[in-house]
Parts: C-alpha cells; sequence; structure tokens
C-alpha cells in the first residue's frame, strides 16, 4: 500500500498561479511566433464574407447603403461563397426590397499554399447597386 508521501512524489508538480505568466502574455508571444501574412489594402467599398453569423454581413452591407453609397463588392472564398450569397439575398429581399440590383458577378479560383502544398479555393464578387 502506497502512503500519502509516496503519491506526492510520485505526481508532478505544478508551479503557483502567481509564478505563472498572465494569459494576455503568453498570447502576444505566440502571435509573434506566427509570421504575419502581408494585405494589401482593402477598398472602403468591400464587405468580406467570413465565419461571423449572417446578420452581421448584412448590418455591414445597410450600413454602407444608408451612409449615402450607392455601390458595394461582396467577396468570399470557398466554403464562405454559399454564405455570401445568402447575405446578398437577404439585404435584397428583406432590407431594400427591390431597391439593390445585382450589377456583376464574378467567380474565380485562388492558389493557396506554399511551394508543394498548393489548392485552388473559388472565389466570388458580388457588385451590388441601390437603385433610387
Amino acid at each position: 500500500m502506497t502512503t500519502v508521501s509516496e503519491l506526492s512524489e510520485k505526481t508532478e508538480h505544478k508551479p503557483a498561479r502567481e509564478a505563472r505568466e498572465p494569459p494576455h502574455e503568453r498570447r502576444e508571444e505566440r502571435r509573434d511566433e506566427r509570421p504575419e501574412r502581408p494585405r494589401g489594402q482593402i477598398p472602403p467599398d468591400t464587405v468580406f464574407i467570413g465565419k461571423k453569423p449572417l446578420m452581421a454581413y448584412a448590418t455591414a452591407v445597410m450600413m454602407h447603403f444608408n451612409s449615402g453609397q450607392n455601390r458595394l463588392t461582396v467577396k468570399a472564398r470557398g466554403q464562405s461563397i454559399s454564405h455570401a450569397v445568402d447575405v446578398v439575398e437577404v439585404v435584397r429581399r428583406r432590407f431594400f426590397q427591390g431597391k439593390l440590383t445585382i450589377r456583376e458577378v464574378r467567380i474565380a479560383s485562388e492558389v493557396l499554399g506554399e511551394e508543394g502544398d498548393t489548392r485552388n479555393v473559388s472565389t466570388i464578387e458580388i457588385v451590388l447597386e441601390k437603385t433610387a
């Protein structure tokens, strides 16, 4: 039968909470380790669709048009393409009821990755225009 002192010798001792670094400092270290991707200038009349909820993007589109602008490009790639189409249709049908038209739809593919590990990713750009 093992005693308490033998068990404590076998278990690994963790440092006290005070001795550990605060979580925000650890996160910064991780950020520094990742190489930063170069990003070009994002045009002010563009909304990139990602993983946020649909209404977050719909709100961004509505705010753009309500600020007085008449043209907007919605961009997405990969699995977010269907999400982009949903955003455009919700804004057109529910919020602007016929006052938005789709001027142009451009589809393409981009090559992502590094040499030896590249893949094609589909992209879409939907150009919306506010009428009257």
